[in-house]
């Protein structure tokens, strides 16, 4: 079906995205699907443009935490359907990125907010999830082509971690291998220069269009 526009579709979809409507957005991507929209579109065009809408509106505080949460579910659950139909394609992600919270720390809202929205930008995105050691990144980043690695650090005590985890991946000989992101409530860009990390973001959205800039 070359020639169709599928412009209003993929609006739809967007919209549906940012309304966090997980059920509809199912139904309409898989109508996309079988009126002949390509998938890599349908990707860019509804779900990746959704979510840049939703984290601009993060940014400039127009929506918070839930509403960021609930669409990137959305998205989730779009990619599902997705995913077999970009691989049939032959299209794979941008890159892959690892993202952990630090040893010490339990937090897991941050992380997984910076997760959703950098897969979001078609990254494909590891999680070690939280209280994770320096020995298991190390190894991680070693057996991976991932070529970023977040670390989030929510408390003041456990921001030290961040510079743990880099200093032990400077003793593996891993250091250049990954672009180091950190982020957290407590971090700040100087606390980054300090320990030697490649980028600060302060929040999600940012963190996105950061990790999302290193596959540039």
């Amino acid at each position: 079906m070359a020639g169709v526009n599928f412009t209003e579709t993929y609006n739809e979809i967007s919209e549906l995205l940012q309304k966090g409507k997980a059920k509809d957005i199912v139904v309409s991507v898989q109508n996309a699907l079988d009126n002949g929209a390509p998938p890599q579109d349908i990707l860019d065009k509804a779900l990746v443009a959704g979510m840049n809408i939703v984290g601009g509106k993060f940014k400039n505080n127009e929506v918070f935490v839930p509403e960021v949460l609930i669409a990137a579910r959305a998205m989730n659950k779009a990619a599902e359907i997705l995913k077999p139909r970009l691989a049939e394609a032959g299209i794979t992600p941008v890159g892959k990125a690892i993202i952990c919270t630090v040893k010490g720390d339990l937090h897991d809202i941050g992380k997984n907010l910076v997760k959703m929205m950098i897969e979001g930008k078609g990254i494909e995105v590891e999680d070690l999830g939280v209280d994770c050691d320096p020995q298991k990144i190390v190894e991680t980043v070693n057996g991976s082509d991932a070529k970023v690695l977040c670390l989030s650090a929510l408390l003041t005590t456990t921001m030290d971690a961040q510079k743990e985890a880099i200093e032990a991946l400077k003793t593996a000989g891993l250091r250049d291998k990954v672009k180091v992101m950190v982020g957290g409530a407590p971090v700040t860009q100087s606390f980054a220069d300090e320990i030697g990390a490649d980028a600060y973001t302060p929040d999600a959205a940012s963190a996105a269009d950061v990790c999302r800039a290193f596959y540039s």
